[in-house]
């Protein structure tokens, strides 16, 4: 049995999953989910007291092997979660779980270890573009926070690397970006990416748009006795319904300079295999990313306008992407079956 982790900054989803479909010594095939929990992250003090209340309340089964994608930067077997007060170990959960290989890797390396097992019903083509097999590809998801992963191909098989480019500086295209840019870092100090592209950064892109810090008092289309955790959802809710029209041009911005990222992370990747867009805003937002201004934005970027063109885009509408990715990694840390 494998436990694969997907741990996010809001919520961390635990799953165990069947070895039958998993070929041993092998990361290509797509293990099968037997039982999945889902967690709010900040209820627990630590990794450990997660993994023992999931295994608590499903009785405990026998694991072979573990991966948990985690959000933030990995050393070895030990993580600091970016917006989450953890100092994740590894190690003491090898213990715990039978002495069984046990991965410790960035969510965002995680998630791009599902892109070659998922199956078509589970992306939305937003590009059809023509994928080069000998090609990498590259993903972007906004969560709760920006993550970005490569994919390289080598000999064929995708290699996927973390990186922590959400985290890079924001580079503002158009003067609605640029004075936007410029309150943030009055704001923060600086503006990075995940500052526009996340969760709170769409609540920072509805302050500018709205012209108050006081989104919940001053805005129609919002609630007001929504919850700060859920302050994202009812600002696109909004948006999507077309209840406020502040709330329109801060998701109209906010897809833009998406879709403006994504396109400088194929460039930087070559990403002629593919870009996948991931995290749990896209799905929620599928209209507005649908309209053609996520992808005008991507494409923008003279001389290399024709390149853009010919990558295939899609947006990963499993909810459980991570997780699955997760446990593709278990699978690969299961020593190899003795030949027949």
């Amino acid at each position: 049995m494998l436990l694969a982790g997907d741990i996010g900054g809001t919520r961390a989803r635990l799953g165990l999953f069947d070895l039958a479909h998993a070929r041993r010594g092998a990361g290509s095939d797509r293990p099968r989910l037997r039982v999945v929990r889902e967690f709010v992250t900040l209820d627990f003090e630590s990794l450990d007291e997660l993994v023992q209340t999931f295994l608590d309340e499903t009785g405990g089964a026998a694991v072979d092997a573990a991966c948990f994608g985690v959000a933030g930067p990995v050393t070895g077997l030990v993580a600091r979660l970016t917006n989450v007060p953890w100092l994740v170990d590894a190690a003491p959960l090898a213990d715990r779980l039978g002495g069984g290989p046990v991965d410790l890797v960035n969510d965002l390396e995680a998630l791009a270890s599902a892109v070659p097992v998922l199956e078509a019903d589970e992306l939305v083509m937003l590009q059809e573009g023509i994928a080069q097999p000998s090609g990498n590809a590259a993903l972007i998801a906004a969560g709760t926070g920006l993550g970005e992963a490569l994919l390289h191909n080598v000999d064929g098989r995708f290699i996927p690397a973390a990186s922590e480019g959400g985290h890079a500086d924001f580079a503002a295209r158009t003067p609605r970006e640029a004075a936007l840019a410029e309150e943030i870092t009055r704001w923060f100090g600086r503006v990075d990416n995940e500052r526009i592209l996340s969760g709170p950064g769409l609540v920072n892109v509805a302050r500018f748009t709205h012209g108050t810090t006081d989104l919940v008092g001053m805005c129609r289309g919002v609630p007001r006795d929504v919850d700060a955790a859920e302050l994202p959802a009812a600002v696109s809710t909004s948006a999507l319904e077309g209840r406020c029209d502040a709330c329109v041009e801060a998701l109209e911005i906010f897809v833009e300079a998406y879709g403006a990222e994504a396109g400088n992370l194929a460039l930087r990747s070559v990403a002629t295999a593919g870009v996948y867009i991931g995290g749990g805003i896209a799905p929620r937002i599928l209209p507005f990313l649908e309209r053609g201004a996520f992808m005008d934005a991507f494409r923008d970027k003279e001389p290399m306008v024709d390149l853009l063109r010919t990558l295939p885009v899609a947006v990963i509408i499993n909810p459980s992407a991570g997780l699955l990715g997760a446990a593709v990694r278990a699978a690969a840390r299961l020593p190899s079956s003795p030949p027949s």
